[in-house]
């Protein structure tokens, strides 16, 4: 069995004891590593196809074109610099911003990547395969910031038009969230715009398993740095952080389980309390404006 297909077939409870046991095991081979176990991977947008579509999507519902002249923010790039490349086709600049040094250091997909944007009209940099990754933000005009939440530091007020993220919201520290929320709208231009998809499943099994876990045990140190956190703020919750800094906010996608995942009383007494409507939201999509 290869790899990377050990992760469709290893339950949730596995999957947690797995990723505790290797994250403290030395990292052989660096973190590439661990990503055919997708144990560890950061996202896919290392894949041009992916990366393309979910730049677009995002542009399209913050209708942000045209792009010419723009600085848009992505946080949570991952393991790839395509927001970098396909941001500068289109004449904007950009700023990521993660936690940690992320990026491939092997930066062929970003030739591939070239191509498959001038087949669609688009005017990527001139990006050659023996460019780094710090050569080839230098063509983007664009930064590589792995500082997590303290990386806004580095960022000008009202200097940014856009922030995106996908499925990354989540994962930031539940303590550092609302500063999050407010470095976003301090960065952010008078007319600026967010657009977050937010994914509240587990991310161990697609479910709501990492609600099993009382607040003492699930932020711990030791839960925190074994590679599957989530903050586990629910929908209303991050709705209202991003209205208390001083966001209008436009729900325009909110996904719903028919019937929750996993029963209630399965859950932590931090969560039996909250609504079965609050609980059942697996994902959702919003705009925030100032």
């Amino acid at each position: 069995m290869k790899l990377s297909k050990i992760k469709r077939v290893v339950p949730w409870w596995l999957r947690i004891g797995i990723k505790i046991i290797v994250s403290r095991l030395p990292m052989i081979g660096g973190y590439s590593f661990w990503q055919d176990f997708g144990l560890f991977r950061h996202g896919s947008m290392d894949d041009m196809n992916y990366s393309y579509r979910v730049f677009s999507e995002h542009m399209e519902k913050s209708k942000a074109h045209p792009l010419a002249g723009k600085v848009l923010i992505e946080i949570g790039p991952g393991d790839g610099l395509s927001t970098a490349v396909i941001a500068a086709s289109y004449g904007a600049s950009s700023v990521l911003i993660d936690e940690g040094d992320f990026v491939a250091k092997d930066t062929n997909y970003l030739i591939k990547l070239c191509s498959f944007l001038e087949k669609k009209g688009l005017t990527p940099p001139n990006i050659k395969t023996k460019d780094s990754v710090d050569d080839i933000l230098v063509k983007c005009n664009s930064k590589y910031l792995t500082n997590g939440i303290k990386s806004f530091s580095d960022i000008s007020e009202e200097s940014i038009d856009i922030i995106f993220s996908q499925a990354v919201l989540e994962h930031v520290n539940r303590l550092d969230f609302f500063k999050m929320a407010e470095e976003c709208f301090r960065v952010c231009k008078s007319k600026g715009v967010c657009s977050h998809q937010v994914d509240l499943r587990d991310h161990l099994g697609g479910g709501l398993n990492n609600l099993r876990f009382s607040n003492k045990v699930w932020e711990s140190d030791f839960f925190k740095k074994s590679g599957f956190y989530t903050n586990r703020i629910q929908y209303d919750e991050v709705i209202k952080m991003f209205k208390e800094v001083g966001f209008t906010c436009n729900e325009l996608a909110v996904n719903r389980w028919n019937e929750l995942p996993l029963p209630k009383n399965k859950l932590s007494n931090e969560f039996k309390d909250l609504s079965m409507e609050n609980l059942r939201v697996k994902s959702f999509d919003i705009i925030l404006k100032k």
